[in-house]
């Protein structure tokens, strides 16, 4: 992500409930939510059986034990959104009050005076201690942050030396695609049980954090324990194929309904010689148009009766030979076959006419070009089967990032971090939401004509980092772009429809340590097939190798979760 560019939370449009910021993998951007509580049917306690020896960590937690972990929920009453959720999208903000029409989410400042650390990862430059921002919050939730910023990009090398060491902060963030190698252990190792605040009614001395959808919860438990407080998501795809509507318009060209139209709009549209190619990376989207299973640990499948991998399947080699096509036609710019650049930019520029990015580029993109080009106009296009008609797409989980709070934290620090927790996750529409999302009113945005845009020092200063402590349920408010609301939500709505559950979709499921590393080399083998420097072939045999590794006995102790917990996807 580029410095200044907006997170799908916190932007000048206080974009809220898309995606983790962008990082350089694939990982990086397939960071999840879910709108509502997710029943599990059967289950037992944490299942220690299926870890093998010395494992109390491994499994999942379900049933009985699962509900009696879980707080209490109760709805706040918000401001209405201008587009309700629908088939677990976002809802949808296009409008803002004046300050003196917000009201307080919790009149009574819950913090109490300490002070703590909190690791966060940040896209952009950190700002400077003391800033007027910071001050602000500390103040309003009556606590001191002494914020320790990681570069976003590099964040899972600094998480794991720091969750190796004996000195972890007071409260750390850890996004899920850094749930690798030893760090979930080290989760249930080196974090607090907040159960004991939070678990049952407990929670509605944080009124906030109650009104957090179950599901998110849900995935909050590491080690039989309630140890996260989570950052929901929609359940709908967060990679948009994006592209520029104000083009496709010009030239009186429609969005493609199936590969073969992907592929000969790519045939019309590149023009290397004029310096426009017709496409950035498109495995991303690959992935959704050929029914690719997500991500682990809900990349199975149950064909009669036996657990298949996303690495097996037809779809998945599929996706790849087809946007490996697009790579040897010279479809594709070159900084995307070398990974270089930002081809939401080029995008911009109208240097490529599609890409696939975290759709709250559409906002990031717009609200940067729309400064002088008003006609500017980025569109999302809907997913497709290969041969045209509804796709097959899986739900995100309900929450994949999390803030944990340390064991070595005393009463009073794990409560006021709650209290600062339940400040975050204050609904839109309310006066702990404005300051958080957009700053001091002068100093870092201003409101006029209904319309909350932040200056040049909101866009230095009011980063993503607070949301990532606790967050409500998912919202977009672009209140300066209000059709750009209404483009991400209703395609998110337009993509629920096809959306389906994966196997053990909304658990928190910890692998045996001993397979952690088991799939790493993947995601490097599909960027150098796509890329034309491996064969989709050798895709075959490292399937192969994966399953004399350890991906049959994986597969056994899946299936024996399975057994023993049930489908949620049932």
């Amino acid at each position: 992500m580029t410095p200044n560019s907006p997170s799908p939370r916190t932007s000048s449009g206080a974009a809220r409930g898309s995606a983790s910021p962008a990082a350089p993998s694939r990982r990086s951007v397939l960071s999840a939510s879910a709108l509502a509580a997710l029943a599990v049917t059967g289950g037992v306690p944490l299942l220690s059986a299926c870890g093998g020896s010395g494992s109390k960590n491994e499994g999942t937690t379900t049933g009985k034990k699962l509900k009696d972990l879980l707080p209490a929920y109760a709805a706040t009453q918000p401001l209405t959104p201008d587009l309700p959720s629908k088939n677990g999208s976002a809802a949808g903000f296009t409008r803002a009050l004046p300050a003196d029409e917000l009201k307080a989410s919790v009149p009574e400042k819950l913090g109490k005076g300490s002070e703590f650390t909190v690791m966060a990862p940040i896209w952009g430059n950190i700002p400077k201690q003391g800033n007027p921002y910071w001050t602000a919050m500390d103040k309003a939730a009556g606590v001191r942050v002494k914020w320790q910023n990681q570069d976003g990009n590099v964040y899972g090398q600094k998480l794991g030396a720091v969750l190796a060491s004996s000195s972890v902060p007071d409260a750390v963030v850890v996004p899920g695609w850094e749930l690798n190698g030893k760090i979930p252990s080290a989760i249930a190792n080196k974090f607090a049980d907040l159960g004991p605040y939070l678990t049952g009614d407990k929670v509605k001395e944080y009124p906030n954090l109650a009104a957090i959808p179950t599901g998110a919860w849900q995935r909050s438990i590491f080690g039989g324990k309630l140890r996260g407080l989570p950052f929901p998501a929609p359940t709908t795809p967060n990679i948009a194929p994006l592209y520029r509507a104000d083009l496709f318009e010009k030239e009186g060209i429609e969005p493609p309904k199936t590969i073969q139209e992907f592929y000969d709009l790519c045939k019309q549209l590149n023009a290397p010689k004029s310096k426009v190619w017709a496409c950035g990376d498109m495995s991303w989207a690959a992935y959704a148009i050929f029914g690719v299973l997500p991500e682990k640990p809900y990349y199975w499948k149950l064909v009669d009766g036996r657990l298949v991998n996303r690495y097996e399947t037809d779809e998945y080699l599929e996706a790849l030979e087809w946007s490996r096509k697009l790579y040897s036609a010279g479809f594709v710019h070159p900084d995307a076959k070398s990974e270089t650049g930002n081809t939401g930019d080029l995008c911009a520029a109208g240097k490529v006419w599609m890409y696939c990015h975290d759709v709250s580029d559409w906002y990031g993109k717009s609200v940067v070009q729309r400064v002088d080009d008003k006609k500017f106009r980025m569109g999302a296009f809907d997913y497709f089967a290969p041969d045209g008609g509804a796709p097959t797409l899986y739900a995100r989980p309900p929450a994949d990032i999390w803030t944990f709070v340390s064991k070595k934290a005393d009463e009073k620090t794990v409560r006021d971090i709650l209290a600062l927790a339940n400040f975050c996750a204050a609904p839109y529409g309310s006066t702990e939401q404005r300051l958080r999302a957009y700053g001091v009113e002068g100093v870092h945005h201003t409101f006029k004509d209904g319309v909350l845009a932040k200056n040049g020092r909101g866009n230095n200063e009011v980063f993503s980092t607070y949301e990532y402590l606790a967050s409500p349920a998912p919202y977009v408010a672009y209140t300066d772009q209000p059709d750009i609301v209404e483009g991400i939500v209703e395609w998110q709505q337009r993509q629920g429809a096809h959306t389906r559950k994966p196997l053990f979709h909304g658990m928190m499921i910890i692998e045996p340590t001993r397979y952690t590393e088991l799939n790493a080399e993947f995601e490097d083998l599909e960027k150098d097939i796509v890329r034309g420097r491996k064969k989709v072939s050798d895709m075959q045999q490292a399937a192969a190798d994966w399953k004399s590794r350890g991906g049959d006995k994986l597969r056994d102790w899946y299936k024996k979760l399975l057994d023993e917990t049930g489908d949620s996807a049932s």
